[in-house]
């Protein structure tokens, strides 16, 4: 609802820019003129020594002449105290006795509201007597863990308000009882009234104090920390009231939004131990969860705070858990510009020990070395389970897949795809094509590189070849032509997956994983993953992009034709089948002509020399060496491919048991294959 101009111009009237804004600055006596309303002062939006900073009573308004800061009193205290313009006016109006329209003819609100202001009076009272009691012979032991051993100092100690419960039944009770409040105490949280009737007792008791307060400064809760091992928590919060409710609240909220506002940052802790160290230590924008886990609400009001957090994690198991737990509560509201950031600590050390051991610097090295939210999920991932097997794959799949559902903003999810794929190829990218130097080049361009739509066809690397294939024993040998059977195989695979993407199913990791030698169609199958990643249509995203339907280039070759692409009487299952088999096909050809082509070259220099002009025509001779290397080679592939392509592994068997008498029938499963390609490029 919006605050009627009336009232704003009405508590404009009643507040003094000047008197605001003194809060916050030191003016400046010498240059300010206060009969006159006109003031000047260092600026608190930025540093300075000198008194930029003016301030006219008179038009209500200041202006920074080094940052160009200016405004009214509202902006000046949404900017300086990181707050929404109606929270801004509420604690204004406040301030001045005024009641927001919408609740002044409301019996109920106000009702609530005077039940609300007895709650917070009992709240204050027991601060200062927790205050009291710390400050007091009975408090020498609190006095002593907060100083010596947690080394508090004395500015600390008076900031956050730290107080004593003693160890008796009776003390806030007996207090309270005798103020008439007892019943206010009691739903306040800060008395127990038992279930069997007696007297209510206090519930903190034995207690280092630390009062929770809102954004407002209220204190609306307190936290205890036990100074004794007999007791049965080590820290005990207020219960949910009226007042708290533990899943909205974060500690040391109202200054460290402030400081976040200067800092550009928030740094969210475990526990009000850690902030309180982080806050000494000269870390004033920190904040922490008050026992628990960050919860959507708490979550939310730390992105209001700043859209980059940083969460700084004890180094241990806990620690990690807390971490992987809140990637789940974050992924649906990341946004562009908006996730959060990971501070691992060093295993068994909390900010407090951190800052003890290595300072101020130390501490903030480590904030500033945090790592992105993505490299938690994939830490994540990965770490809950091997990906060694294909179903052990599949199961990290499955765990990527459900993470980048969670994400809301489409575009966020779509570039978390992105990065997760790359990971992913990295992770499991077949290592043996990559072994031949001459072979090194076929992800080169990577996803970046555009296609190729000249005279040559479609997906044709720009510029014919790569290098690395060009120049290599088995490419320059035109009748070989390994690199443009790769090529037609590769057009004919992505043209099945684009014309049903929908249906590839468990198809879709091995066409991710499949290792390519043209980039121009590598940047095709990224993209195609990068679409099903976001969840579009990736025809319909890749045609919006380039202006043309990938699947018109693609059906012209004459592979696509011979796969069936597209026929009304296949099955998606048969679709999907023929597809995983092409693919299977692929990867063989390409990890045998590697392992050739690094066979090749480990002979001696002489017998190289003689392959140069090698050709595969039956009629030639082939090397007593050529015949050696494919018998080895073949043999090495035997055991890798037999069984997921038994069928291959028996004819790499038949040539190994043949080289070496008929040479060249040796080769004939390879001279099948080139003959399948004359005729598919002849056609």
């Amino acid at each position: 609802m919006s605050i009627p101009q009336s009232f704003l111009d009405e508590l404009r009237a009643r507040l003094t820019l000047s008197d605001v804004a003194g809060r916050k600055v030191t003016w400046d006596r010498r240059r300010s003129n206060p009969g006159r309303g006109d003031w000047w002062a260092p600026c608190p939006f930025h540093q300075e020594k000198t008194a930029s900073f003016h301030v006219d009573d008179r038009k209500g308004f200041y202006h920074c002449f080094g940052c160009q800061a200016k405004g009214d009193v509202f902006k000046f205290v949404t900017e300086l105290e990181n707050l929404s313009f109606r929270e801004a006016v509420e604690m204004l109006a406040r301030e001045q006795g005024m009641e927001l329209p919408a609740t002044r003819n409301d019996p109920h609100a106000a009702a609530m509201r005077d039940r609300e202001t007895r709650l917070l009076d009992v709240m204050e009272m027991a601060v200062r007597a927790f205050g009291l009691a710390f400050r007091s012979a009975s408090g020498m032991g609190a006095r002593d863990y907060a100083e010596n051993k947690r080394g508090l100092t004395a500015e600390t100690l008076k900031r956050f308000e730290i107080g004593y419960a003693p160890d008796a039944r009776q003390h806030q009770a007996q207090m309270f009882r005798e103020k008439g409040l007892t019943e206010e105490a009691v739903d306040a949280g800060l008395l127990i009234k038992p279930e069997g009737g007696g007297q209510p007792y206090d519930r903190f008791r034995g207690r280092l104090m630390f009062p929770i307060r809102d954004p407002r400064g209220r204190c609306i809760a307190f936290g205890g920390r036990a100074l004794s091992a007999d007791q049965p928590a080590k820290y005990l919060n207020s219960p949910e009231t009226a007042l708290f409710h533990k899943s909205r609240v974060l500690f040391n909220h109202g200054p460290a939004r402030a400081a976040a506002g200067r800092a550009e940052s928030l740094v969210v802790t475990e526990g009000y131990m850690d902030t309180i160290a982080l806050v000494q230590a000269g870390f004033e924008h920190a904040v922490a969860p008050l026992g628990t886990a960050i919860t959507e609400e708490q979550l939310a009001l730390i992105w209001r705070m700043a859209p980059m957090p940083v969460i700084a994690l004890d180094g241990d198991k806990a620690g990690l858990k807390a971490a992987y737990r809140l990637i789940d509560v974050a992924l649906p509201g990341l946004g562009p510009g908006k996730s959060l950031r990971f501070c691992v600590l060093p295993e068994g050390q909390d900010p407090d020990d951190v800052i003890k051991a290595q300072g101020s610097e130390g501490m903030g090295k480590l904030l500033d070395a945090s790592v992105p939210l993505i490299d938690m999920l994939w830490r994540r991932e990965t770490e809950a389970g091997p990906a060694e097997t294909p179903e052990q794959r599949a199961a990290l799949d499955q765990r990527l897949r459900g993470a980048l559902g969670k994400i809301g903003d489409e575009s966020v999810r779509a570039h978390y795809g992105m990065a997760l794929r790359e990971r992913r190829s990295a992770l499991f990218r077949p290592a043996a094509p990559q072994r031949g130097k001459a072979w090194s080049g076929w992800r080169q361009g990577g996803p970046r590189q555009s296609w190729e739509r000249g005279r040559r066809g479609f997906g044709e690397p720009e510029g014919g070849p790569l290098d690395a294939t060009r120049n290599s024993v088995l490419a320059r040998s035109e009748a070989h032509g390994f690199a443009e059977a790769a090529r037609l195989r590769e057009a004919a695979i992505l043209s099945m997956a684009l014309n049903d993407p929908a249906a590839l199913g468990p198809v879709e990791g091995m066409l991710e994983d499949m290792a390519m030698i043209t980039p121009a169609l590598a940047a095709l199958r990224d993209r195609l993953m990068a679409a099903l990643a976001a969840g579009q249509d990736p025809v319909a995203a890749i045609s919006a992009e380039e202006g043309e339907d990938p699947r018109e280039r693609l059906a012209g070759t004459a592979s696509v034709r011979a796969l069936g692409v597209g026929q009304a009487d296949r099955s998606a299952e048969e679709q999907r089948k023929t597809l995983a088999d092409a693919i299977a096909q692929h990867q063989t050809a390409l990890a045998f002509g590697a392992g050739l082509e690094e066979a090749v070259r480990d002979l001696p220099e002489t017998e190289v020399q003689g392959l140069s002009e090698v050709t595969l025509d039956p009629a030639d001779p082939v090397p007593e060496a050529m015949a050696a290397a494919l018998r080895a080679e073949a043999s090495r592939w035997h055991e890798r491919w037999a069984r997921p392509h038994a069928e291959l592994g028996e004819r790499l068997a038949a040539t190994t048991d043949q080289a070496s008498e008929e040479a060249p029938e040796a080769l004939s499963p390879l001279q099948q294959m080139l003959s399948d390609l004359r005729a598919d490029r002849g056609s």
